[in-house]
């Protein structure tokens, strides 16, 4: 059986910038490439501190989920890729912000030598597609 794979793509966060795809989306779920805080219109990171950093990047990460009409509650797993780990409780508070319904989605947080134009803070996500 072959599955119908869909290349997903918003104006609302950045555009790839190497041979991936903003999203695929594939049978019932949505798989989001690594978002960092990239402005989608300037392509210059957003913040200074890991908090505006997080924030913005996952404002990103809501953009292409929102592009499919996907709500946060359908997240199943994230990705989070700190420069960082001291950042960790303060990308917490950012993240349980926007994760705060009563199903958390799986997650693991990763410290990395270096992420995409120095940024903070990197994340990724599968989500359940059907609504």
């Amino acid at each position: 059986m072959i599955t119908r794979i869909k290349k997903i793509e918003t104006k609302y966060a950045p555009e790839a910038i190497g041979p991936y795809s903003q999203a695929i989306l594939t049978g019932d779920y949505l798989f989001v490439s690594g978002q960092i805080p990239l402005d989608p219109e300037s392509g210059l990171i957003i913040g200074d501190d890991i908090r505006a950093q997080t924030r913005h990047t996952l404002k990103n990460l809501k953009a292409i989920l929102d592009s499919e009409n996907i709500p946060l509650d359908n997240v199943v797993k994230t990705e989070v890729f700190l420069h960082n780990m001291s950042d960790f409780s303060v990308m917490n508070d950012e993240y349980a912000k926007i994760f705060n319904g009563p199903i958390k989605p799986a997650r693991q947080v990763v410290e990395v030598s270096k992420l995409p134009k120095d940024a903070k803070v990197e994340i990724s996500c599968i989500a359940v597609a059907i609504k």
